[in-house]
């Protein structure tokens, strides 16, 4: 497994465990509504009707546009955020940075969306490994980010980084867990810049098209 940040990277301010941070609900959006629209169009450019959909370190709203997808899982940290998500079918709360391992079989998912939330993995190499376990071979995870951030709860390497360098990140991140980058996006629809790393696992030898 390949190690992209060091254990001075991974440091955070608050270094209590994330489910102390997250105890509470906070039922807020994290970026403004040009973002927000910009994230949705992007997720129907990459999402078809009747895919299964995995909204990663998810809260309560996801995002998505109104599309009847076979199956929408959530996952975070509190569960009321989750909970009050009406577009989830189901959810899990765990913590990612104590245990990357996720409650779900091979080949679960066609998309996995992580939004907002990816500057606070301490162990981004094993966590896309995972989502690219529990996606079907050429699915397509998508990682959107701002210049937001809880600053006690993001990594040092985040904290570091310029816009540009953050999402060099995500694709070392995305390297790490095996997908290959299909789309970088670089944009500021409004106040907010709006950054985002699309990438996608390969097909097994053989598969259709």
């Amino acid at each position: 497994m390949t190690t992209v940040l060091s254990d001075r990277d991974r440091r955070k301010r608050d270094d209590r465990p994330d489910g102390t941070f997250y105890d509470e609900p906070r039922f807020v959006t994290h970026a403004d509504d040009a973002f927000l629209e910009r994230l949705t169009a992007l997720y129907a450019s990459v999402t078809d009707p009747g895919d299964r959909v995995l909204d990663a370190m998810s809260s309560w709203v996801s995002h998505l546009p109104a599309v009847e997808y076979d199956r929408v899982v959530g996952h975070g940290l509190n569960e009321a955020e989750l909970a009050a998500n009406d577009r989830l079918d189901e959810f899990v709360v765990s913590d990612l940075n104590a245990d990357q391992s996720l409650p779900f079989a091979d080949d679960a998912f066609d998309v996995v969306c992580c939004a907002l939330s990816v500057q606070y993995l301490q162990y981004p190499g094993p966590t896309f490994a995972e989502f690219a376990r529990v996606l079907a071979p050429g699915g397509t995870v998508v990682v959107s980010f701002s210049n937001r951030v809880f600053p006690t709860k993001a990594v040092r390497a985040w904290r570091a980084a310029s816009m540009p360098e953050r999402a060099d990140l995500v694709e070392r991140y995305l390297d790490a867990g095996g997908f290959a980058v299909s789309e970088r996006i670089a944009e500021r629809p409004g106040e907010d810049p709006f950054y985002a790393v699309v990438g996608s696992l390969p097909r097994r030898a053989g598969a259709g098209p």
